[in-house]
């Protein structure tokens, strides 16, 4: 819940409940007497000052997945790419997966640093227009581990998204852990009066995944985050030799397409499993421009494309987190 305090006790209603400072449970609060006294909670001025920070990006995505291992960041990383193949579109990738950050591996830029400067955090570039920021950048070693409770990673996610200078970007695209938890209510959050266009979520076809990728849906709806559509990544083998398909993950309960279809939301394609694909990303080339004739290349060009007619056919509005109970 986004409202429950981090001394709290269990089972705590929430401070913008109306039973809060009043139940049971809230008996040794040292917050009671604050949530019994009705006096609102002033909202976090953080809200704003991101709003005017990224008040110059012009479409804000996220890339979501209820299960980890489904290629989340391989999608954000291309997806990047691809929107950045056109030298006047301006993009940023910010990689807020705090315990797990593998952008800057399959971007090419481990090792690399942040700079700061009087305006705030520099991103590191790709290329002239394609900036990034992670975590990753602030470790001693890409082997370190980032051992952090919520409230600092929710602390760090804060810092990304008000102090670092973006410039003017088209896109920004941000890579999530995988899950429904704080890292994704605080994205959420911080940036309900900044205008986020929506979520990709990815997914793979076999139904463990899907499992979860429908618990992210359900997540987006209930902040009432809009949802650009579903990718079904690894779907299918395609022989580099041959080019003939083959399933490695079968679809048994039907796929990301069928689930999307019951839950209403828009599929965005299919992306097919090619060994060149993790090669790419274990080099940080980028495979739509190393392998540019390839199905997959072909298969992730058109899910850019759905994503940029997303773009440029629906308005970002603000979207306010609704707590989750």
């Amino acid at each position: 819940m986004a409202d429950v305090p981090e001394n709290a006790p269990d089972h705590c209603p929430g401070t913008e409940s109306e039973d809060a400072g009043k139940v049971s449970a809230c008996q040794g609060c040292p917050n009671q007497t604050v949530c019994a006294s009705g006096i609102p909670k002033a909202p976090d001025p953080a809200v704003e000052e991101i709003r005017e920070r990224l008040s110059s990006v012009k479409h804000k995505l996220l890339v979501l997945s209820g299960k980890g291992g489904v290629g989340k960041s391989t999608v954000t990383a291309q997806l990047a790419f691809g929107l950045a193949r056109h030298e006047d579109t301006q993009v940023g990738v910010l990689d807020v997966d705090i315990c797990g950050p593998s952008i800057p591996r399959v971007m090419g830029l481990e090792g690399e640093q942040v700079h700061q400067s009087g305006s705030g955090w520099s991103p590191v570039y790709v290329e002239d227009n394609l900036g990034v920021m992670s975590v990753g950048f602030l470790l001693a070693s890409p082997d370190d581990a980032v051992i952090w409770r919520g409230p600092k990673k929710n602390g760090l996610i804060k810092q990304f998204l008000k102090d670092v200078d973006w410039g003017d970007l088209d896109y920004l695209v941000i890579d999530t852990p995988p899950g429904t938890s704080d890292e994704h209510l605080s994205i959420v959050q911080y940036l309900s009066s900044a205008g986020l266009d929506g979520a990709v979520i990815v997914t793979t076809p076999q139904e463990v995944s899907l499992l979860d990728v429908r618990k992210e849906i359900n997540f987006c709806k209930k902040v009432q985050l809009p949802i650009v559509g579903v990718v079904e990544n690894m779907s299918g083998f395609v022989c580099p030799n041959c080019k003939n398909e083959s399933e490695i993950f079968p679809p048994t309960t039907g796929g990301a397409e069928k689930m999307a279809a019951d839950m209403g939301v828009p599929f965005l394609g299919r992306l097919p499993l090619d060994p060149r694909i993790g090669k790419c990303c274990d080099e940080g080339k980028s495979f739509l421009s190393v392998e540019p004739e390839s199905p997959a290349a072909k298969a992730y060009k058109e899910v850019i494309q759905r994503v940029e007619e997303y773009c440029t056919t629906h308005k970002n509005k603000e979207n306010i987190l609704h707590p989750v109970e």
